[in-house]
């Protein structure tokens, strides 16, 4: 079991697992929060996630296969129910088979969600609402990275967009990021805010593609936002857009602007790797696939980017644990988030001693 000063993801709360088209005909196997969990379809289509472990002789079930609901290890044929019984295994009496762990998941809005932690405690009213899922008035494009870095950094990553003007200078980045101010919020116990607003600048490559695809001009000047929200564990969700300057900005009307949001689930696989769910739900043009597919295009050499970069920084901190960091005022987000994924931890820790 891990020593408090170990753990660094809480684990009674709700992550994405995956995205729904992962878990059809065969097995998934994926590490979430240091456990080894595997997700399948059992009767009726209905995802089920337990322990990746048989409990005969310690195969991994996700190398197995789904026979009519049951999940059916792939060494000795060993049959596996949702609720981590062993259901029968070919020629042997099984009732003295140890029970393996079950997950409560839930299929929503395209993910499948799982929570680590107490079975008992998991509320699916706790699932963030994702307002845009299944609304003819957006589209969404994204994908999925598996990144060798802690799932915090990202997090700090995310929340601190200045970053863009030199990591992403040829796409979204420019020098009005870093010029701008950043205001930070905290929202009660459970959401961090960081805002930037940018007035009457140009707009850089990625902003004139979605001005042209919206049918508006992209050789004016735009106004320019960033909202970007965390929410526990690891949810970011950021605001973005640009609207012809003069026309209101952020509160501007549909017409001339182009807004999006851009979805940022994170979910810990172990102290120092993350599966990172990334996407873009646009309002504006939503029945054109070509755009969704440049925009989905778009983002995965922006995050690949972003990628590149968390590993190696992954990397430094590892090799010089014992260096400080230096905390900026543009860092103010990703601490104030820190905060409350630590307070959570503290809140569990306190419950299970």
């Amino acid at each position: 079991m891990k020593s408090p000063e170990q753990n660094t993801f809480p684990r009674n709360t709700w992550y994405v697992a995956a995205k729904a088209d992962e878990v059809q005909d065969r097995p998934l196997g994926r590490q979430i929060c240091g456990e080894r969990m595997v997700f399948y379809r059992a009767k009726e289509g209905r995802v089920a996630a337990v322990e990746d472990f048989c409990p005969h002789r310690g195969a991994p079930l996700s190398l197995g296969r789904v026979c009519e609901g049951k999940l059916v290890c792939g060494y000795h044929g060993l049959e596996m129910g949702c609720d981590g019984k062993t259901i029968a295994m070919p020629g042997q009496r099984v009732r003295g088979f140890p029970v393996i762990k079950s997950y409560a998941v839930e299929e929503r809005y395209g993910f499948i969600w799982v929570w680590p932690g107490d079975k008992s405690q998991a509320d699916a009213t706790l699932i963030p609402e994702l307002q845009w899922h299944g609304s003819p008035e957006w589209a969404y494009g994204g994908g999925l990275f598996h990144i060798k870095a802690d799932y915090r950094l990202m997090i700090d990553n995310l929340m601190d967009l200045t970053h863009e003007t030199y990591v992403h200078a040829t796409s979204i980045g420019q020098s009005e990021i870093d010029e701008t101010p950043c205001k930070t919020e905290v929202h009660g116990e459970g959401e961090v805010v960081t805002s930037r607003f940018m007035h009457d600048i140009p707009a850089p490559p990625f902003w004139k593609m979605a001005l042209r695809s919206n049918g508006l001009a992209d050789d004016v000047n735009v106004d320019r936002w960033q909202i970007c929200r965390f929410t526990p564990p690891s949810h970011v969700m950021i605001e973005v857009g640009v609207a012809h300057a003069g026309k209101g900005g952020y509160e501007a009307p549909d017409e001339h602007k182009v807004y999006s949001v851009v979805v940022d689930f994170i979910t810990p696989e172990t102290d120092g790797s993350m599966w990172y769910f990334w996407g873009m739900a646009r309002k504006f043009n939503p029945g054109d696939a070509a755009v969704t597919e440049q925009i989905r295009a778009g983002q995965h050499k922006i995050f690949s980017e972003d990628l590149e970069m968390l590993e190696l920084q992954q990397r430094n901190l590892a090799d010089h644990p014992e260096r400080q960091l230096l905390k900026l005022n543009i860092d103010a987000g990703g601490v104030q988030s820190r905060r409350i994924i630590e307070r959570l931890i503290t809140c569990e820790e306190a419950v299970s001693t």
